[in-house]
């Protein structure tokens, strides 16, 4: 992983760029590049971190 993934850890929030409905997400666990997200409006949603890079959001 690289980018904003690699420092990813739970309880920060982020939002998937490709998928701006699902609204805020709370990062859940981090592991193998595999990041678990609790999303506002999609529940929770396993992401693979070599092809999506979250965005982090620092002013929720």
């Amino acid at each position: 992983m690289k980018g904003v993934n690699a420092i990813l850890e739970p309880g920060m929030l982020v939002r998937h760029p490709g998928q701006p409905d699902w609204g805020l997400g709370q990062v859940q666990s981090s592991v193998g590049g595999r990041i678990t997200v609790n999303f506002e409006h999609a529940g929770k949603v396993v992401i693979d971190g070599a092809k999506v890079e979250l965005q982090r959001v620092f002013d929720a």
